[in-house]
């Protein structure tokens, strides 16, 4: 049993945190390692691992990754999770840290916590994500040696969420954002599908709905995620269908989880899911953008997009870009030689491509001012086509308009129906 907790912990920390794995040899060799604790502007202190190149002839960019998924995964030189090997020899000051109320971090964890506008330094009450980016990147800048005063943020999934919610008030250092396959609103995305419930998600409620009782580099929610795997169900339909309604769910595994509890008593788009999207705060953006999504992401593509149209609304000035490509969730992050999707061939090494020739390049002229050409506005991959395509403008100025028509014989016509059908 234990040997099976450890597996299904495994499993649900690498399948939430996708990256491509670097190797640690090299990482030892060319890197050393601190860790801090950072303190934010309420008291409470951040747990925040370190690598510096050792090379000290010159100063480097800071990059940085929030995560609700363990930074002490990062320790010990094992450079799983790590950015991509072409940033990670490119040379930078990689930063993992701890989210508030996360592992080796103190304070309490919130659900996607709600933005605060106007990020008031002087108010010790008024902490959310920005905050806590704005208060580690300002420590980084002033504490870390051999820095150049400009940093960057990236991250995957839920750190995704993270990396967008820097945004908002960003420190003056903070000249590089991407989010990528970012939560924006969980209503919409992960836990709720456009508002409707995903029962598959059931077994991830114990990693996000338990507050710990001490810091800790290991889960603390063993006991209630094996409440969902004793015996392991063989069938995912047949549990579900077997719990009947939602209140034995609550019943017999979630009534102690504050997560579970958050989201049944808010079943419609009220006050709680409003105040959490990070949308209507991505005003008077500074930072240059890159958002990152897959066409074929299950859980996470409402964020991208709407995060990346948000931006060019309300910041026309903005140096915002939209990277879509032939991924799942977080696939551009790791290489699988062959780019598939059920029995649909798209390509060979694309994530690789996507790491050396677009992610490379928007670090790099940001944060080390490399006379590299600019980024267009978008990197689209057409699953027709299979291959990339770029745009100045997104969506692109002349796209004509499509008529779909859902036909009684199952056929699909476009611009003109083929029998009688229903339009949409």
């Amino acid at each position: 049993m234990k040997k099976l907790v450890t597996i299904l912990i495994l499993y649900f920390l690498v399948t939430l945190s996708y990256a491509q794995q670097v190797d640690s040899a090299y990482v030892q060799k060319h890197y050393d390692k601190a860790t801090y604790r950072i303190p934010m502007r309420d008291g409470i202190k951040l747990y925040t691992i370190i690598y510096t190149p050792k090379d000290q002839s010159e100063k480097y960019p800071i990059l940085l990754n929030r995560t609700c998924y363990n930074a002490s995964k990062y320790d010990n030189y094992k450079a799983i999770r790590q950015p991509s090997s072409f940033l990670v020899r490119d040379k930078y000051i990689l930063v993992y840290q701890d989210v508030r109320g996360r592992y080796m971090s103190e304070g309490t964890f919130t659900t996607l916590t709600p933005n605060i506008p106007g990020n008031d330094r002087k108010n010790k009450e008024a902490i959310d994500e920005s905050s806590d980016t704005w208060d580690t990147i300002d420590w980084l800048v002033k504490n870390i040696k051999r820095n150049n005063k400009k940093v960057g943020i990236f991250g995957i999934s839920y750190p995704g969420f993270y990396t967008t919610a820097a945004i908002p008030d960003a420190h003056p250092a903070l000249k590089a954002a991407s989010p990528q396959a970012p939560i924006s609103d969980f209503f919409f995305d992960d836990f709720f599908h456009q508002g409707a419930f995903l029962q598959s998600y059931t077994v991830a409620y114990p990693v996000f709905g338990y507050q710990k009782d001490t810091l800790t580099k290991q889960p603390w929610y063993t006991e209630q995620l094996m409440r969902l795997y004793t015996p392991v169900p063989k069938d995912g339909y047949a549990f579900h269908l077997s719990q009947g309604s939602l209140k034995n769910i609550t019943k017999k595994y979630h009534f102690d989880n504050f997560f579970w509890k958050e989201v049944t008593e808010h079943p419609n788009y009220d006050a709680f899911w409003q105040k959490r999207n990070i949308l209507p705060h991505l005003k008077n953006v500074t930072p240059a953008v890159m958002t990152v999504g897959g066409w074929f992401d299950a859980e996470d593509l409402y964020g991208p997009l709407n995060i990346y149209k948000t931006i060019e609304k309300n910041n026309p000035r903005a140096q915002n870009t939209i990277v879509m490509g032939p991924w799942d969730h977080g696939g551009w992050a790791r290489e699988t030689g062959k780019t598939t999707h059920n029995h649909i061939y798209f390509g060979d090494s694309i994530s690789t491509a996507y790491q050396r020739e677009i992610e490379r390049n928007f670090f790099a002229y940001h944060l080390k001012g490399e006379q590299i050409k600019s980024l267009p506005e978008a990197y689209m991959y057409d699953t027709g086509a299979k291959s990339w395509k770029t745009f100045d403008v997104w969506p692109p100025n002349d796209t004509p308009n499509v008529m779909f028509y859902f036909g009684n014989k199952g056929q699909l016509g476009i611009d003109s129906p083929t029998d009688e059908e229903a339009v949409f």
